[in-house]
């Protein structure tokens, strides 16, 4: 199993990408001992005649599971992207978690993904989409590993 984070735009330093840091590296050290792999972060942009869409294709890992963040995705409880994650392991499933850029994801990204993700049902910046995502990624390898981080 491989999972990659395929996001439009690079994260500057500061503290959005402290954060993401931070929470990877976290979902690493707690993954490790789960069957779960670091997560690969595949920054992409819009440049050289390819549009967003075409970057964010060509970055994705031939037959992974494309799970998109979008607005009009499913509202999942943590734990049970802990339980999809999971299953994605047990399957020995490669997946890629989508994030667009300020404008959102294409027609053509939205229109058939494994799963599509909401953290709401607001707008939110993709860079701090960014930073939910890792915390929620590494929320899921601790539930799976029954560490107390997760108190629901």
């Amino acid at each position: 199993m491989r999972i990659t984070l395929v996001a439009v735009g690079r994260l500057r330093k500061g503290p959005e990408k402290a954060l993401v840091d931070e929470y990877l590296d976290r979902f690493a050290k707690t993954g490790r001992g789960l069957g779960l792999p670091s997560v690969s972060l595949v920054e992409v942009e819009a440049k050289g005649g390819l549009t967003e869409a075409e970057a964010i294709t060509r970055a994705l890992p031939a037959g992974a599971a494309v799970a998109i963040l979008d607005e009009r995705g499913a509202g999942l409880t943590s734990p049970q992207l802990a339980e999809r994650i999971a299953a994605w392991r047990d399957q020995a499933r490669d997946v890629a978690f989508v994030i667009g850029g300020a404008d959102g994801l294409d027609p053509s990204l939205r229109a058939a993904p494994d799963l599509a993700i909401s953290f709401g049902s607001v707008v939110w910046p993709h860079m701090l989409v960014r930073v939910m995502l890792a915390e929620q990624l590494y929320r899921a390898a601790s539930i799976l590993a029954g560490s107390p981080y997760h108190r629901a």
